[in-house]
C-alpha cells in the first residue's frame, strides 16, 4: 500500500444514482448523547435522510446494518443539513433540514431496545416554515448576539435573505446587486453576514444594518421609503478575489481574531475580520471542497482542501503538509470524533461514496533475511567490472542505444511528387512579379502493419514555399490498411527558400502504447520556383566546381530548363528565380569543371546543390560509382559574412525599434491617465494641449508597430538568404576537405541549429557557442584549450566580430587536418597536418590570434572572383567556355 493513501477505516455507499452536494454532510451529537460522539446525518437530492454511527469491528469494514440509525425519506430534495439550537425554550440541539421551499426542524431520539434488534431511532417535527422563494443554501448562528440559541439565515435563488427567529419568521432583505447566490458563512465575532457576490468579490454585510434596513417585500422603491422609513442596506466591506468561490468558512478558535476562508476556483484565501487578506495560495488542481480546523501550531490552521484529481491536502497556513489518495472525488469534507476515535476525515462524493478515514501507514512486518556473509576479494570484482564496461562499450558501437528491430514496421510511409504541375495552380491568388506561380502536386502514403489510432501526418517545407494543408489525422488505421492523402506546394513570397526538400512526419502510438514517430523526406521539383532565363556573361560571384569525369551536356542533366531561343546551350544554361534574380551555369568544353555565378552570393546555393545531385543520379545510371566533385577554390568567407553583418543589424534595429515602442507606449498610456484625471474632475481644468500631445503619441506608436513588422518581415528574409549561404558554405567545405557525411552532419548541427529566428535566442550567438565548442574539442590544439569553459548563457553580442573569428579558425584547422567529430575519442589534442599549398598557422595566445586575423581575412576571400589559381575566361552563352 502506498504511503499516501487515505487509510480507510469505514465506508459504504449511499443508494443508487442519488446525487449529493457540498451542504449534505453534517457530523454532530443529534440525539444528545453528551457523550462526545458524533453521528454523520447525510441527505441526498432525492429527499432520502441518513444518520449513521459507525462502529467497524476491525479497520477497513464496510457498513454493518447496526451503523445505519435512521433512513427516512423526505420526499423533497434536501439542499442542506445543519445541527444547532433551533428549537426555543430548550438548548437541546436539533436538526434543520433545508428543502427548495421549505425549512423543517426535527428532533431525534433513540429508544433503548429490550431485544436483539438494538435500539431504535426516529424523528419529529418540531415546526417548519414553507418558503416564498426557492432556496439555494443556508448558515445559522446566534445573530445579534443572542444567548442559548441559534437563528437561521436562508439565501433564495434570487439574492434575498431571510432571517428565520426559530419557529417565526423575522424579517428578509434583498443584496444589492445580486444576479447569482454564492456561498453564505455568519461570523459570531463581527455578527456579519459574509457571501461572494456574482461580481467576483467577497461582501461582508451587519445584522444589525440588515435588521434594520428597508424590508424586502418589495424591490422597487416607493414613496414611503423615499420619506425613510428605512434604512438603505450598505455593506460593512468588500474584496475582489477575481473568481468565483465555492465554500466559505469562519474559524475563530480564540476570542482575540477570526479568520474567513474563502476557497476559490484557483486559490483558496484567508481573510482578516476586517477584509484584508491575511495571505492565499494558488492551488495546482481545481478544487472540490475546504474545511479549515484548528492546528498544534500556535497562530496557525490547518486547511484540508480536496481536488478533482482524488487527492486531499493538508496545508498549515500555505505550506503543504500532507497529500493523500483517496478512491473518489469529494465533494464535502468534515472532521469529527466517531467511536472514541478523534479527528476522523469524512468525505462524501456526489455519487454517495460516504468513508471514514485517517492519515498514516501501516508499519510493515517484513524482515529482510540476513545475508551469508562472505569475504570480498576486491581485484576480482574489478577485473569483472572492467569486462561488463568493455562489453557494454562493445554494443553500444556495434548496435546503437535503440535496437533496430521492429521499429519500421509497423508503419512505412512514402511521399511522391508528381512530375507534372497542377493543371489549375492552387496559387491563383499569388502573384511574385510578372510570373505566374505554379503548384506541384505531393501525395503522401501510409502502409500501417498493426491496428494504429489516432496517427497524425504533419508536413513542413521551408518558407516561402507554403501548403495546402500541413496536417493531417487518421483517428483509426485497420491492420493491411493504406491511406493516401494530397496537398499541393507553391511559393508565396518575393524570395527564395533555402532548400527545395520537404519532410513529413507521422506520430502515432504502438497498440502496446509506446509512442512513435517515423518521417519521410521528399524533393520538390526546381521548376516550382525556377524558370529558365538568359545566360549572362558578367556577374559578381562566381564559384568552381571540378570534378573526376568528363563534363556532361547541360541538357540532359536539366532537360526541363532548354530555352527555345538558344540554338546551342550544351555548354551554357540561364536560370531566372520567380523573384527576378538570375544564375548562369557553364561546363567546361575541355577540362573536368562547371562555373556557376550569379549577382547574389544566396543564389548560387540552389543552382549548385541541384548540379551536384543531378550529376550523382546521372552517373549512377551510368553505371559509374567513383564520381566525386571537389573545390579547390579560396572560401567566399568575406561574402558571407557580408549576409551575416546584414541579418545582425536588422537584429539589432529590431531591439531599438521594439524598446521605442515600448516608451512611447508607456508615454501613451500616462497621458490617457492624465486626461482621464482632467474629465473626472468636478471643475474641468484646461487640457493644457494633451489632447494634441495623445493623438501625436498615438500617431508614433502606430507608426513604430508598422516599422517593427516591415524589420521582423526583413529579418525573415533576411535569415532565410542567410541560411542559402550557409548551406553553400557547408557544400564547399565538404568539398574542400572532402569531408564524410557526418562530418557535414556536425557542421550542418552547428551552422544551422534553429529553424527559426528569434529576438530572445538568435542564429549569432548559438552558432559562434557552437563553433567554439567544436574548437575547444575535436578541433582543440592542447589540453589548455579544452580546459576553457564556455558559458552557459547565450545573450546577443555587440558586434559580429567574433564569430566571423571563429568561423575563420574552423575552416582554417580543417584545412591543417583537423576532424570533426563527437565521441570522446577526439577531444584529445589531434596533429595538424598541413596541406599542400600551405595556411597560416593556428594562434597559441589572444594577441597572436589578433595579430594574424587580417591575414587569415586575406586567405579566405575573394570579393570579385572566387577562382584565383586557374580562373576561367569570360565566354559568351553561346560559346560555351573555353580553356
Amino acid at each position: 500500500m502506498s504511503l499516501f493513501k487515505a487509510r480507510d477505516w469505514w465506508s459504504t455507499v449511499l443508494g443508487e444514482k442519488e446525487e449529493f452536494d457540498q451542504g449534505c454532510l453534517c457530523l454532530a451529537d443529534v440525539d444528545n448523547t453528551g457523550n462526545g460522539q458524533d453521528k454523520i446525518i447525510v441527505g441526498s437530492f432525492t429527499g432520502y435522510l441518513r444518520i449513521f454511527n459507525p462502529h467497524p469491528v476491525k479497520t477497513g469494514d464496510g457498513a454493518q446494518a447496526e451503523d445505519m440509525l435512521l433512513e427516512v425519506h423526505l420526499r423533497d430534495p434536501i439542499l442542506q443539513v445543519e445541527v444547532g439550537k433551533f428549537v426555543s425554550g430548550t438548548e437541546m440541539l436539533h436538526l434543520a433540514v433545508l428543502h427548495s421551499r421549505k425549512l423543517c426542524v426535527y428532533s431525534v431520539s433513540g429508544t433503548l431496545g429490550n431485544v436483539e434488534h438494538g435500539n431504535q431511532y426516529q424523528i419529529k417535527l418540531m415546526y417548519e416554515h414553507n418558503l416564498q422563494r426557492t432556496a439555494c443554501n443556508m448558515t445559522y448562528g446566534s445573530f445579534g448576539g443572542v444567548k442559548g440559541r441559534d437563528l437561521i439565515c436562508i439565501q433564495s435563488m434570487d439574492g434575498m435573505l431571510m432571517v428565520f427567529e426559530q419557529e417565526s419568521y423575522a424579517f428578509g432583505r434583498f443584496l444589492p446587486g445580486s444576479l447569482l447566490p454564492g456561498p453564505l458563512a455568519y461570523s459570531s465575532r463581527t455578527d456579519s453576514f459574509i457571501t461572494v457576490s456574482s461580481c467576483r468579490q467577497v461582501e461582508s454585510y451587519k445584522y444589525q444594518v440588515l435588521a434594520f434596513a428597508t424590508d424586502a417585500d418589495k424591490r422597487q422603491e416607493t414613496e414611503q421609503q423615499k420619506l425613510g422609513s428605512g434604512k438603505r442596506l450598505v455593506v460593512d466591506w468588500t474584496l475582489n478575489i477575481g473568481e468565483q468561490a465555492l465554500d466559505i468558512c469562519i474559524v475563530s478558535f480564540n476570542q482575540s481574531a477570526s479568520s474567513v476562508f474563502v476557497l476559490g476556483e484557483r486559490n483558496f484565501f484567508c481573510l482578516k475580520d476586517n477584509g484584508q487578506i491575511r495571505f492565499m495560495k494558488k492551488l495546482d488542481c481545481s478544487p472540490s471542497c475546504f474545511l479549515p480546523y484548528c492546528s498544534v501550531s500556535e497562530g496557525t490552521i490547518n486547511t484540508l482542501i480536496g481536488n478533482h484529481n482524488h487527492m486531499l491536502h493538508i496545508y498549515q497556513d500555505v505550506t503543504l503538509k500532507w497529500a493523500t489518495q483517496l478512491p473518489h472525488i469529494p465533494v464535502a469534507v468534515r472532521v469529527g470524533c466517531l467511536h472514541d476515535l478523534k479527528g476522523v476525515i469524512v468525505t462524501l462524493s456526489d455519487d454517495g461514496h460516504l468513508q471514514c478515514s485517517y492519515l498514516g501507514t501501516d508499519p510493515s512486518f517484513f524482515q529482510a533475511p540476513k545475508v551469508e556473509s562472505r569475504e570480498l576479494h576486491y581485484e576480482e570484482l574489478d577485473i569483472e567490472l572492467k569486462e561488463l564496461q568493455k562489453i557494454i562499450k562493445d554494443v553500444n558501437k556495434s548496435q546503437g542505444i535503440w535496437p533496430m528491430t521492429e521499429r519500421e514496421d509497423d508503419l512505412k510511409v512514402s511521399a511522391m511528387v508528381s512530375p507534372k504541375f497542377d493543371s489549375v495552380s492552387q496559387a491563383a491568388d499569388v502573384e511574385v512579379g510578372t510570373d505566374l506561380v505554379p503548384s506541384v502536386t505531393v501525395k503522401v502514403t501510409l502502409q500501417n502493419r498493426l491496428a494504429l489510432q489516432k496517427a497524425k501526418l504533419s508536413v513542413y517545407v521551408q518558407p516561402p514555399l507554403v501548403l495546402t494543408c500541413d496536417q493531417f489525422t487518421f483517428e483509426f488505421m485497420a491492420p493491411e490498411m493504406s491511406r493516401t492523402v494530397a496537398f499541393s506546394v507553391y511559393l508565396k513570397g518575393s524570395y527564395t527558400p533555402s532548400e527545395l526538400e520537404g519532410n513529413a512526419v507521422v506520430s502515432y502510438s504502438r497498440p502496446s502504447g509506446i509512442p512513435r514517430v517515423i518521417q519521410c523526406k521528399f524533393r520538390l521539383p526546381l521548376k516550382l520556383i525556377c524558370l529558365p532565363g538568359q545566360p549572362s556573361k558578367t556577374a559578381s560571384h562566381k564559384l568552381t566546381i571540378d570534378t573526376n569525369k568528363s563534363p556532361v551536356s547541360l541538357l540532359s542533366l536539366f532537360p526541363g530548363f532548354a530555352n527555345q531561343s538558344e540554338d546551342d546551350q550544351v555548354n551554357v544554361m540561364g536560370f531566372r528565380f520567380l523573384r527576378g534574380s538570375r544564375v548562369t551555369l557553364l561546363a567546361s568544353k575541355t577540362s573536368q569543371r562547371y562555373r556557376i555565378q550569379s549577382e547574389q552570393f544566396e543564389d548560387l546555393w540552389l543552382i549548385t546543390n541541384e548540379l551536384i545531385i543531378r550529376l550523382q543520379e546521372y552517373f549512377e545510371k551510368q553505371g559509374i560509382k567513383d564520381f566525386a566533385c571537389s573545390f579547390s577554390g579560396s572560401m567566399p568567407l568575406q561574402e558571407y559574412f557580408e549576409l551575416i553583418d546584414h541579418h545582425f543589424e536588422l537584429r539589432i534595429n529590431g531591439e531599438k525599434l521594439e524598446e521605442l515602442l515600448s516608451e512611447r507606449a508607456v508615454q501613451f498610456r500616462a497621458i490617457q491617465r492624465r486626461l482621464l484625471t482632467r474629465f473626472k474632475d468636478k471643475t474641468p481644468a484646461p487640457l493644457q494641449h494633451l489632447d494634441t500631445l495623445l493623438d501625436g503619441t498615438y500617431k508614433q506608436v502606430i507608426a513604430l508597430a508598422d516599422a517593427v513588422e516591415e524589420n521582423q518581415d526583413s529579418l525573415f528574409q533576411s535569415f532565410t538568404r542567410l541560411k542559402s549561404a550557409t548551406h553553400l558554405v557547408i557544400l564547399l567545405i565538404g568539398l574542400w576537405q572532402k569531408l564524410s557525411t557526418d562530418q557535414i552532419t556536425i557542421l550542418e548541427a552547428a551552422f544551422l541549429p534553429l529553424q527559426q529566428d528569434t529576438q530572445e535566442l538568435g542564429w549569432e550567438e548559438t552558432v559562434d557557442a557552437a563553433i567554439s565548442h567544436l574548437l575547444k574539442t575535436c578541433l582543440s590544439k592542447s589540453s589548455k584549450e579544452q580546459a576553457l569553459n564556455l558559458s552557459s548563457q547565450l545573450n546577443i553580442p555587440k558586434d559580429t566580430s567574433r564569430l566571423k573569428k571563429h568561423i575563420t579558425l574552423l575552416c582554417d584547422r580543417l584545412a591543417k587536418g583537423g576532424r570533426l567529430c563527437l565521441s570522446t575519442d577526439a577531444a584529445a589534442p589531434q596533429t595538424m597536418v598541413m596541406p599542400v599549398g600551405g595556411c597560416t598557422t593556428i594562434p597559441e595566445s589572444d594577441l597572436e590570434e589578433r595579430s594574424i586575423e587580417q591575414d587569415s581575412t586575406e586567405l579566405f576571400t575573394n570579393h570579385k572572383h572566387l577562382i584565383v589559381e586557374t580562373p576561367l575566361p569570360e565566354v559568351s552563352p553561346l560559346q560555351g567556355v573555353s580553356e
